[in-house]
């Protein structure tokens, strides 16, 4: 009728101050029973690669549910669900807790307003299932760490393969990093995409789970280190560089986002060698090629 394999695990409380653990991780497919009605006090992401079925949410709404697809069963929500009795389907299961699960949901990687998401690939995420049962190897001396570093690459699997995942967000965000340095205003980046500042934010908000703000900020910040780190620029020429006229303000937008101020990130971070790269700006998307000379 069908087939199953699982395993589940105890981390200590020290592997819970990691952010995340995962507690179990199952395989099943064919013609399975009809799990609940039943409550959980953690959450659980259901993978189904192949088959249909149903989910009866808690007011006792049915959903059809047709692979490829994901059922997000979250702690404390009572959740119904089962294959189709005639053909079945396959599924992958992992449940995990942690402190860190919390950010996910506000990012957006964990949904809690809707727990069945159509998904346009289940490939990838059944690849980090993969490694979780791989890790889940009897006496595997690192199990608890590998299976939570799995989780982690699991829900950034799960929201890339989201089918409602718009094509357009994406290419908002490459438009936003491409012109992150240039002195505009979130509305003015807004409307070189056509777009109200409110639709903007909600674009990026769904494509990357923050504000076109802090999007920007990131990449300015990250930049500026990278200058700060690898080049003997001027603070000042750097703020320049990263899209802020006013290197005082630039000075104490870094401080309170990094913690330190830019002088005191490149004491500590500062690569810079005479005769190197300090005369020429580091281009993250061209690495340098390092070759080995020849005997």
């Amino acid at each position: 009728m069908y087939h199953t394999w699982m395993r589940y695990f105890t981390p200590s409380p020290v592997h819970h101050r990691l952010g995340l653990v995962c507690l179990g991780v199952g395989l099943q497919h064919g013609r399975l029973p009809t799990v609940g009605p039943r409550v959980l006090d953690h959450h659980v992401a259901v993978v189904i690669g192949a088959g249909s079925g149903w989910y009866r949410d808690p007011e006792g709404h049915r959903t059809t549910v047709t692979a490829p697809a994901l059922l997000w069963l979250l702690p404390g929500v009572p959740h119904h669900y089962g294959a189709d009795p005639e053909t079945g389907w396959d599924e992958s299961f992992v449940d995990f807790t942690g402190p860190a699960t919390a950010t996910y949901t506000e990012l957006g990687y964990i949904e809690t307003d809707r727990a069945v998401v159509p998904l346009s690939d289940a490939a990838t995420a059944r690849a980090a299932v993969g490694r979780i049962v791989r890790a889940a190897r009897r006496g595997n001396p690192l199990l608890e760490v590998e299976t939570g570093a799995a989780v982690h690459e699991l829900l950034v699997e799960l929201r890339r393969a989201r089918a409602d995942t718009n094509p357009e967000g994406e290419l908002v965000l490459q438009a936003l990093a491409r012109d992150a340095f240039l002195p505009l205003s979130v509305a003015e980046h807004a409307a070189r995409h056509g777009m109200t500042p409110a639709e903007l934010r909600g674009a990026v908000r769904r494509a990357a789970g923050c504000s076109p703000k802090d999007y920007l900020l990131g990449i300015r910040l990250g930049r500026a280190k990278e200058l700060l780190a690898a080049t003997e620029l001027p603070v000042a020429a750097v703020a320049r560089r990263v899209g802020y006229d006013d290197p005082a303000y630039f000075s104490r937008l870094f401080t309170r986002r990094v913690g330190t101020a830019p002088i005191r990130f490149r004491k500590r971070q500062g690569r810079a060698v005479p005769g190197g790269w300090s005369t020429c700006v580091p281009d993250p998307d061209r690495p340098p090629t390092i070759t080995t000379p020849s005997p």
